[in-house]
């Protein structure tokens, strides 16, 4: 296909969900999409009404807003407390409730703190106000990471004392390896995700074919994309051959994206992290190399962080890992809604129950 329209052409759509019912054989599959882009343009374009009934979709950890635990949360607003400093975040997270407070909330209380769209926007904040210790929140998967790595690098090259990040970045194949090794989800096939794979390419995945038999499938974002590849997927169960299809190929390289990778390689190294509702996985995560630790808020910032709390009745790490729907929760709907959200799943235009609220008649 080489047009836009064609990738949301209604009888292309609903043949390939026929040839889906088809070769599926009413066998109950369940799939895992590991993007949150995905799970807004599954219930954006009503991609799960055109599915047979006995195939299923879940959505994953696929949201790295919804991921970052509240511990973060909580340093980001400890940081923001202070004198002379601006904290500059993504705007999804201003909303995000960590133990006690929001970062909107501290703005609102008298502190600086500014919703930017790239780290590269902090950094010239931080040139422009050489008065101020400017902090960027560094949250973000495999696909902005590299852009907060040059904003490092290109700080450094410039001589800047007064930019910071707090690194917050998390990689997706630990984490659907978790996901496999807890057992406690079903899941017969991966939508992995595109965005992501642009950046690390197709061979990061293969232990999932390779070492757990269940097949996968790089899938880009419109309507006909997700279909073929959750087609491919039933295709590979039928022929019982997992592995890590490419159905992305106009965006996805076999090996990604060398610069991208090289620049991160450069800038962070490999640490465990944490994970709201996957706790601790072994080298999940990224920290800041010794050589840029003069921009590493966790080594130049004295920060006075309040002790951790959970809210108990929140589900989103549960809904993270695809072991509970948004429905499963009693403050969905009614306590929880986007104005007045208890959880980060309701907050990120990627998250899973802001997809549910939006588009699904489930309303309580």
């Amino acid at each position: 296909m080489k047009y836009i329209d064609e990738f949301y052409d209604r009888k292309i759509c609903v043949n390939l969900a026929e040839e889906i019912a088809k070769k599926s054989l009413g066998t109950e599959l369940t799939f895992m999409e590991v993007c949150g882009t995905h799970t807004m343009s599954i219930f954006r374009n009503g991609i799960k009404d055109l599915l047979p009934e006995n195939i299923s979709v879940l959505s994953g950890p696929g949201c790295p807003v919804c991921v970052t635990p509240n511990r973060t949360i909580d340093k980001a607003i400890a940081i923001a407390r202070l004198n002379e400093v601006c904290v500059c975040s993504f705007g999804d997270m201003m909303r995000v409730p960590g133990s006690s407070s929001t970062l909107a909330q501290e703005r609102g209380r008298g502190a600086d703190v500014k919703v930017v769209y790239s780290a590269t926007d902090a950094v010239g904040i931080a040139e422009r106000n050489p008065d101020k210790k400017v902090v960027f929140l560094g949250i973000g998967f495999e696909t902005t990471t590299p852009t907060v790595a040059s904003s490092i690098k290109d700080s450094a090259l410039k001589g800047l004392k007064n930019y910071f990040v707090l690194p917050a970045a998390k990689l997706i194949p630990p984490a659907i390896k978790a996901i496999l090794n807890s057992g406690k989800t079903k899941i017969d096939g991966f939508l992995l995700p595109g965005h992501v794979s642009v950046i690390i390419g197709r061979k990061p995945y293969e232990f999932i074919a390779e070492d757990y038999g269940i097949p996968c499938a790089i899938a880009g974002f419109e309507p006909t994309d997700i279909l073929y590849a959750i087609l491919r997927l039933v295709e590979q169960i039928n022929n019982g051959s997992p592995a890590v299809e490419n159905c992305y190929r106009r965006s996805v390289k076999e090996d990604g994206n060398k610069l991208a990778k090289d620049m991160m390689n450069e800038v962070f190294e490999v640490c465990d992290s944490e994970w709201r509702g996957l706790g601790v996985i072994p080298s999940s995560g990224l920290k800041i190399e010794k050589k840029y630790r003069a921009f590493d808020a966790l080594h130049n910032f004295k920060m006075d962080v309040e002790e951790t709390k959970e809210n108990p009745d929140c589900l989103c790490g549960d809904v993270l890992r695809g072991v509970a729907s948004p429905l499963d929760c009693a403050l969905f709907g009614g306590v929880c809604t986007p104005e007045n959200p208890a959880g980060p799943c309701m907050v990120s235009s990627e998250g899973t129950c802001a997809a549910y609220y939006k588009y699904a008649d489930v309303r309580r």
